[in-house]
């Protein structure tokens, strides 16, 4: 029996087995972990590919956007550079923030993401850059091109959110974001995190 490509006979880590996507840097894959939704930070198992519960959040924050990682990008060298308060990249696949007008209400998703811009956020001085997408096809949003197409509002509350995700009480978290930028600078961002995913991993 043949089977039509691309056809996977086990299923592929989603790290290192999916595509970048259809046509990056401007539309990529968007792997899911966690929906606006989910008050636990689900995070994918490096080695197995397997999604892992990081940790239950200690506030109220919930995630204002579907939120996952680019498969096949890593945040080495070259997306540190990008990032001028830095002093390298954080060793993750690249992330991604994804805005639907319909909500998804479950993770473990591959979709479409055009590519609008990004946040430059410092986590213990290493590049932790959120892009932000929405999705392809979606009704309201899918023809978006920049991130000045968005509401201030959605962008003003992811900020909100990473800026505050990892607060403990008593404990000082060394998180900044510092600055909101456009879709060319994202788009830079993602070739940097594909070439790094490349020297790391081999293409």
């Amino acid at each position: 029996m043949s089977f039509p490509p691309p056809f996977y006979r086990w299923r592929p880590h989603p790290w290192h087995g999916l595509e970048v996507g259809p046509n990056p840097p401007s539309i990529v894959h968007a792997y899911i972990e966690i929906t606006p939704f989910d008050l636990i930070k689900y995070e994918v198992d490096k080695q197995t590919g397997y999604m892992r519960v990081d940790r239950p959040q200690r506030t109220s924050s919930q995630p204002p956007a579907l939120y996952g990682f680019i498969p096949r990008t890593y945040c080495g060298h070259r997306v540190g550079a990008l990032s001028e308060n830095s002093k390298k990249g954080d060793g993750d696949p690249l992330d991604i923030c994804v805005i639907s007008e319909r909500p998804v209400d479950r993770s473990e998703v591959i979709l479409n993401a055009r590519v609008v811009g990004g946040l430059q956020m410092i986590d213990d001085d290493e590049a932790d850059d959120k892009i932000i997408a929405v999705l392809a096809n979606d009704n309201v949003w899918g023809k978006v091109e920049d991130i000045d197409g968005l509401p201030k509002i959605f962008v003003d509350r992811l900020r909100h959110y990473f800026e505050t995700y990892k607060l403990i009480p008593d404990k000082e978290v060394n998180v900044s974001i510092d600055a909101v930028y456009d879709r060319v600078h994202a788009e830079k961002v993602i070739k940097a995190s594909i070439e790094d995913y490349i020297d790391e991993y081999g293409g």
